[in-house]
């Protein structure tokens, strides 16, 4: 009989090795390999002689289809995020940094389910029930009728679950500190992870409990243990936010029954989370529309228009090699859109330090920004004051070519209604039915038209007054 081998995995990828190695070969990560026992392979189940499959029915892609039922939370931010609800018998999982507020948004929203009359479970890994309870009462939750327990073994979550009445939403904070006896490892590892979200996941599909999962983020700010988890769950969720800003966001990364890129927007306060309904109004709170260098993009996250200030400043540099800080947008982004200016609209940056912000802390990945961005920059660098009923949006290509983006009515339609009646556009959105009434829409086709106006408009502001 040949003897049994331990194997060594990587505890941030995955991977498995024969032996111990202080660098993990896939992922680069140091010091993240842990020996665990190994299991059953296939050979194993050959040699015992596994049984026959047997024969299921098939079915074709026509056939009637009835949308998924949905269970609302009581919080409507929540909701958009999950696409209109939770949907019974699936799992969501929620990665955030330490001291984001999951626990916060998650236990406000058991109670707001609860208060309902739903059976609303609550199970903590790394808190104790006082601890949880505490925190209730901080937030005026204590008379929510929610079942609290701290518990980590898997296999007594599932049968106390299974007990009573089908709970209509389960919380398991965290994933991480969960173990079940069907893997041999220690809590947290890759193999424990795996399998302590697959049982979860079981339960969930045989039940019809919808089940949220909270898990750990790296310093990288991505969810901590083995990415099939991502996988096997049917939405994914990140919780983000700056401790210098009072508000959070609420990111979907995936969702199986909704759009993904969908947003919501809470305010943290003394008394827990508070929904934002218009978070633009919220981002552009205190702009100084005297300054150059600021310009108002409206984008979009998911279905959800928010206008936000890019600000930029530019001034010369006694460096050889100038500074590019960038702080809410992607920096290889900055690089392609500053040598598009020098190449394609003959504005000199070489010499100059550069930084990007965009402000309240809100991130911005989609290439809509990149006219907004401009504008800044030239604002920036020619002293031009932008008029402050004006908004931007546009994609800059490599040729300096302004191409369409979409959605243009919706953040038009968002821009008028917080009171902006001016917006430079790409030529594609010039469309009389998606403009609203009184909205004068400029609508270009190369970056050097933006330049040549924003140029215009620093000839005529007044100089800058000196302080005494």
């Amino acid at each position: 009989m040949a003897k049994s081998r331990t194997s060594f995995i990587c505890q941030a990828c995955g991977a498995v090795f024969p032996r111990w190695q202080g660098k993990c070969e896939a992922c680069g990560e140091w010091n993240t390999l842990h020996e665990e026992a190994p299991t059953a392979g296939i050979g194993a189940l050959a040699a015992r002689g596994a049984k026959k499959g047997r024969i299921f029915a098939l079915e074709g892609l026509s056939g009637e289809s009835k949308p998924a039922p949905r269970v609302l939370s009581g919080l409507a931010e929540l909701d958009r995020v999950t696409g209109g609800g939770f949907v019974p018998g699936s799992v969501l999982l929620i990665g955030g940094e330490p001291g984001i507020g999951k626990s916060t948004l998650l236990i406000q929203a058991c109670a707001a389910l609860a208060r309902k009359g739903e059976r609303v479970v609550y199970i903590s890994g790394e808190e104790a029930a006082a601890q949880v309870r505490l925190r209730a009462e901080r937030l005026g939750l204590s008379d929510a009728a929610v079942e609290l327990a701290a518990e980590t073994s898997v296999e007594d979550i599932i049968a106390t679950l299974s007990a009573g009445r089908r709970p209509a939403l389960v919380v398991i904070d965290s994933i991480q500190t969960m173990w079940t006896e069907t893997a041999d490892a220690t809590a947290g590892t890759v193999t424990q992870v795996r399998g302590a979200a697959q049982a979860l996941i079981r339960f969930a599909k045989l039940s019809g409990a919808c089940v949220i999962l909270v898990g750990h983020v790296t310093k990288d700010g991505q969810i901590a243990g083995p990415r099939v988890v991502e996988h096997m769950v049917d939405a994914v969720a990140s919780f983000e936010g700056d401790g210098s800003h009072h508000f959070r966001i609420l990111r979907n990364v995936k969702n199986r029954f909704g759009p993904t890129d969908e947003i919501g927007v809470f305010e943290m306060t003394g008394g827990g989370l508070t929904e934002v309904a218009n978070p633009s109004a919220l981002f552009l709170a205190g702009r100084d529309g005297s300054a150059a260098g600021a310009a108002v993009f409206a984008g979009m996250e998911g279905t959800r228009p928010v206008l936000v200030e890019i600000q930029a400043l530019v001034a010369p540099s006694a460096l050889g090699t100038p500074r590019r800080a960038v702080v809410g947008w992607d920096p290889s982004r900055l690089s392609m859109l500053v040598a598009v200016l020098e190449t394609h609209g003959r504005v000199k940056l070489g010499q100059h330090d550069i930084y990007l912000n965009v402000a309240g802390g809100m991130k911005i990945a989609e290439p809509a920004a990149d006219l907004a961005a401009a504008a800044a920059l030239v604002s920036s660098l020619v002293g031009a004051v932008l008029p402050q009923n004006m908004v931007f949006f546009g994609e800059v290509g490599l040729s300096g070519a302004v191409r369409p983006v979409p959605h243009a009515g919706l953040r038009l339609k968002e821009a008028s209604k917080l009171g902006f009646s001016r917006a430079v556009a790409p030529q594609g959105a010039s469309d009389k039915s998606e403009k609203p009434a009184g909205m004068g829409l400029t609508a270009i086709r190369h970056i050097g038209e933006a330049i040549a106006d924003i140029a215009a408009l620093g000839r005529r502001s007044p100089p800058e007054r000196k302080p005494s």
